[in-house]
């Protein structure tokens, strides 16, 4: 890798037209750091990867109870979502429910959602 760019690849996991995975990724290209992009949608979503995710952040950080996809689930659908299983299928048949960016280093470290202060902390602690 070039001077500048993390030792270890990122992963960053969403939906590319998010507009937070877009500040992200430009976020991460402007620093010249490289990372390689999964989109639930396009690259898919298994049960394994999703349960790694609930093992290490927790179903209930993982869960986007202010997006739209949330809101237009039925209140007994939302209701009903009480629990990492019923939270896991959820999001494997909608992976967009999913809070994004979620940003994985390859020692399996994560951090969830965006800002520039944390992605500086959490890039520079892998360099």
């Amino acid at each position: 890798m070039t001077e500048g760019n993390l030792q270890q690849p990122l992963t960053m996991y969403g939906i590319k037209n998010c507009d937070t995975i877009k500040k992200a990724r430009r976020w991460l290209e402007s620093q010249n750091i490289d990372f390689r992009f999964h989109d639930y949608r396009a690259d898919g979503l298994t049960a394994e990867l999703l349960q790694r995710f609930i093992d290490t952040l927790g179903y209930e950080s993982l869960l986007n109870t202010r997006g739209t996809t949330w809101r237009k689930l039925p209140e007994e659908q939302r209701n009903a979502i009480n629990n990492a299983d019923a939270a896991r299928e959820l999001m494997l048949t909608q992976p967009s429910i999913i809070k994004r960016p979620l940003l994985c280093d390859a020692g399996g470290s994560m951090l969830l959602g965006f800002s520039e202060t944390t992605y500086q902390q959490f890039t520079q602690e892998k360099s």
